[in-house]
């Protein structure tokens, strides 16, 4: 049966583990919006060996499951003398997934800017970097900015599997309330609810991002 008291006395130690999971989720976002950008640019390089290794990174990363990816971080690279926390192991995972994704998403957005606004900038004699900066990007980023939005609330979504690298965010933290107490539903449920509000939450700062 569902109790009340006990509902409200795990809910501190859940959100503690809901700071960690918002501060991993966002790290991980800003990382993966930085590396997608980069990655979208490699690809569109003129220097072949460049596009091509840009290209195999993004096609291996999609490729493999993020599970994989956060295993070899946290438990393959101690082999090579490079040990990472399970915080900054889960956010670099998170982060190089993403930017897999999220350089498709900038590329599709860079690849539908009319042609002739390029050929414009070149006739005007801009600078490559103020093409890019004023006349490229803006037109590129605006229309791809929902996409990139429901890749922020699919990664809220996906901070449980970093439980797997024993990093104690909202889910691993009702595990653990559950193994010591044998009751899971309150845990499980107000970590669900959570999870609701930071998803729907998010979509409606998205919806008005994208407005403004």
């Amino acid at each position: 049966m569902w109790s009340w008291s006990f509902a409200w006395s795990t809910l501190p130690t859940i959100l503690e583990a809901l700071q960690i999971t918002v501060f991993a989720t966002l790290v991980g976002f800003a990382i993966a919006l930085v590396g997608g950008f980069v990655l979208a640019l490699g690809r569109r390089s003129s220097t072949k060996a460049l596009s091509f290794a840009a290209a195999c990174f993004v096609e291996f990363v999609r490729s493999t499951p993020l599970l994989v990816q956060l295993y070899l971080l946290f438990y393959g690279l101690p082999s090579v003398g490079l040990s990472l926390s399970p915080f900054a192991a889960g956010v670099l995972g998170l982060g190089i997934h993403y930017s897999a994704y999220l350089s498709e998403v900038y590329r599709s957005g860079i690849d539908a800017v009319p042609r002739g606004q390029w050929e414009a900038a070149k006739a005007l004699n801009f600078s490559r970097g103020t093409m890019w900066r004023r006349i490229i990007l803006p037109q590129a980023i605006r229309p791809v900015v929902p996409v990139l939005g429901n890749y922020l609330i699919v990664m809220f979504k996906e901070t449980p599997i970093l439980s797997a690298i024993t990093l104690v965010e909202m889910l691993l933290a009702a595990k653990m309330i559950g193994a010591s107490s044998f009751r899971y539903l309150e845990a499980f449920t107000l970590v669900g609810l959570l999870f609701l509000i930071l998803s729907y939450g998010s979509s409606l700062l998205i919806r008005r991002l994208e407005v403004k």
